[in-house]
């Protein structure tokens, strides 16, 4: 248990059966009534976010989260295939399980994986990888207007946005956080 004023970024705790981490928060002294703190919390199970309130003498339970580095091996269908780098266990994840994080998986790639009390509650990818353009059509000579963009395929299927000088077989770099072109690896 930890009291809601030693509150940080970062810090995940149990409240009303669900899993929350802190992702920002505001200490409020208004000048009439009491002190409270205002904090923006991600669901870990859900990946939804809330804005809630809280008063200063409230008590919160820690939630210790496990984050173990994995490698991703292989998919076969739904199924996605890690190894533990610690233990060199296999650890099979499901479709629903990896959900929009397996159009960024590649073979060999290190990921890690965050449980709480052996329940699976998602992967952490990093905020920028890169992944090679598979299919993307030719630049039309003359279509230089300002901030031009045109469809490319990714090797994991992935379709994004790129500017027209982008070729196949290109490298670039994908944004994890919105799936958007970053930059030429």
């Amino acid at each position: 248990m930890f009291n809601i004023n030693d509150i940080k970024n970062g810090v995940t705790f149990v409240l009303d059966g669900q899993i929350y981490q802190v992702v920002d928060f505001l200490h409020v002294k208004p000048g009439k009534g009491s002190a409270f703190m205002k904090a923006k919390l991600k669901n870990l199970r859900t990946g939804g976010t809330l804005e809630k309130t809280f008063n200063t003498n409230i008590k919160l339970e820690k939630a210790n989260i496990q984050r173990s580095t994995v490698q991703y091996l292989y998919n076969t269908g739904d199924t996605f295939n890690f190894m533990d780098l610690q233990t060199f266990e296999q650890l099979e994840l499901t479709k629903d399980q990896v959900g929009d994080d397996r159009n960024y998986l590649i073979e060999n790639m290190n990921v890690d994986v965050i449980q709480y009390e052996g329940e699976l509650l998602g992967l952490v990818l990093p905020d920028k990888i890169e992944l090679t353009v598979t299919e993307t059509e030719p630049a039309v000579k003359g279509n230089t207007t300002n901030n031009a963009t045109k469809d490319a395929t990714l090797e994991t299927g992935l379709l994004v946005r790129v500017p027209l000088f982008i070729e196949q077989g290109e490298k670039i770099l994908i944004s994890t956080k919105d799936g958007k072109y970053v930059s030429r690896a």
